[in-house]
């Protein structure tokens, strides 16, 4: 396995039913490597935090950035939300800096270029990042399961929401 050590690595995580998705990234419109991993076996917040440990290791990210899941509207199962705290635990004894950032502010975040679903940030984040465009996930219907390639990008709108609470620019604000 070889290291990749580069300064100001931003790893932004979106754990799902399935599994998770990540997304590393260099600056704001530069994501480094990016991918969704599906876990089906048993056990899967222990094979899901060992996964990411080896991200950790392989890049050394300076932050790791999560959804908030402490909201009392936050809708995410409870092992999706003790998948989470090991995820805080992990940042801790890695000495990882940790952003952690609602639905709300996401949504907040993006309601600047009228994107206010996930699909929606999906298709923005697509635009503005062009290694993402290919990847976007059909609409969902009411009735249909979430795409695995939406996590993808609910990962990357969090690595976004973190730029822009540092105070650099948005991509976005070209568009406006």
């Amino acid at each position: 396995m070889s290291v990749v050590c580069q300064e100001n690595l931003v790893l932004a995580i979106y754990p799902f039913s399935r599994g998770f998705a990540f997304v590393l990234f260099e600056g704001i419109e530069s994501p480094f490597d990016w991918g969704v991993k599906e876990i089906r076996e048993k056990h899967r917040n222990d094979k899901t935090i060992i996964a990411i440990k080896e991200l950790i290791d392989r890049y050394s990210p300076v932050v790791i950035v999560l959804e908030d899941t402490n909201s009392r509207v936050n809708r995410r199962s409870s092992r999706i939300k003790n998948l989470y705290q090991m995820l805080v635990h992990l940042a801790a004894t890695e000495h990882i800096d940790l952003h952690r950032f609602s639905n709300t502010e996401v949504k907040q975040y993006f309601s600047a270029v009228g994107a206010v679903t996930k699909y929606q940030i999906a298709e923005a984040i697509g635009r503005q990042i062009p290694a993402f465009s290919h990847r976007l996930p059909r609409v969902r219907k009411p009735w249909m399961s979430a795409d695995p390639r939406q996590s993808l990008f609910d990962a990357a709108a969090l690595g976004l929401v973190f730029y822009g609470s540092r105070g650099i620019p948005s991509p976005f604000d070209a568009d406006s």
